[in-house]
């Protein structure tokens, strides 16, 4: 792929808000397992080389298997993921989808009943964060790494 622009070198004070979105989640309590498959399911939906590889990567170094990662873009049918993430994924998927039929009720209803109201939070913020991440590496033809 050609080069494109490097906006962390062209403009570094624009990670600032990503970084401190990064920050907030790091404290907030939210699983760090939970966490690595938001951001592996929104990548896989994307497209997203550079971070399939990075939150694979993570994922693996803090203890998530092979076999989930392998088969998370067909948890529904895998019997691999709790409750608990499958509501999390099917948010995941319908906020990086959010275009194609917004936020269905019975998406956020489920993942409202299984998550506390701060988790929930969470869980959303990483969803948004992780879709910034994404379009930027795409974008910028972000090597990987």
């Amino acid at each position: 792929m050609k080069p494109r622009i490097n906006l962390y070198k062209t403009s570094p004070e624009a990670y600032e808000g990503m970084l401190a979105l990064e920050k907030y989640l790091a404290g907030s309590g939210l699983d760090k397992k939970l966490y690595e498959l938001i951001k592996t399911r929104a990548s896989q939906i994307n497209g997203c080389a550079y971070c399939l590889n990075m939150h694979t990567r993570d994922a693996l170094k803090i203890g998530e298997t092979a076999q989930r990662l392998f088969l998370l873009d067909s948890w529904r049918e895998s019997g691999l993921f709790t409750e608990k993430e499958q509501a999390v994924l099917a948010l995941t998927e319908a906020m990086t989808l959010i275009a194609k039929n917004h936020v269905p009720d019975e998406v956020y209803d489920r993942a409202a009943a299984l998550l506390t109201e701060k988790e929930l939070a969470a869980v959303m913020m990483a969803i948004v964060v992780i879709n910034g991440w994404n379009r930027m590496a795409i974008a910028t033809h972000q090597p990987l790494d």
